[in-house]
C-alpha cells in the first residue's frame, strides 16, 4: 500500500537565488523564547559535498518595531530528493501583540548575498 501524503499549505513563497529556485514557507511556529520558520525549496539546493553550500541567515522585525536575529537552522534534502526542506529559528520570542512580522532571510552563494524579503501574520503561527 501507497502512503499518500497530505498537501503542505503554503503560508507565503517567493522565487530566490537569482529566479533559479523557489521558496515555500509552510508553518510558523511558536516557542517560549524564539519562532521557527519551517519551508522548502524547489528544486533543491545543490548537496554541499557537490557544490559550493549555500548559507542562510534570517533577520526580522514585526509591525510593532521589535527585532528578531537569526539563532540557528538545519536543512536537507527531501526523501524523494524533489526539494530541500528546513528550518530556520529566530530569537526573541514573537510578541503576542504582533499582527505581522517582516521577515528578510538571506542567502549566501559563492559569497554573494542575495535577500528574500518576506511578511507572515503572526496569526498563523502554531504553539
Amino acid at each position: 500500500m501507497t502512503k499518500r501524503r497530505t498537501p503542505r499549505t503554503t503560508l507565503t513563497s517567493a522565487t530566490i537565488l537569482n529566479g533559479g529556485h523557489e521558496l515555500a514557507v509552510h508553518d510558523l511556529k511558536r516557542w517560549d523564547d524564539s519562532f521557527t520558520l519551517h519551508y522548502t525549496i524547489t528544486p533543491p539546493l545543490p548537496d554541499a559535498t557537490d557544490a559550493t553550500p549555500v548559507l542562510l541567515a534570517l533577520e526580522a522585525m514585526d509591525d510593532i518595531g521589535n527585532e528578531y536575529f537569526n539563532w540557528g537552522g538545519a536543512r536537507g534534502a527531501a526523501g524523494d530528493g524533489t526539494c530541500t526542506r528546513g528550518s530556520i529559528t529566530a530569537q526573541p520570542a514573537l510578541a503576542l501583540q504582533a499582527g505581522e512580522i517582516h521577515v528578510r532571510l538571506t542567502f549566501l552563494r559563492d559569497g554573494e548575498e542575495h535577500p528574500c524579503h518576506l511578511m507572515l501574520h503572526t496569526s498563523a503561527a502554531t504553539p
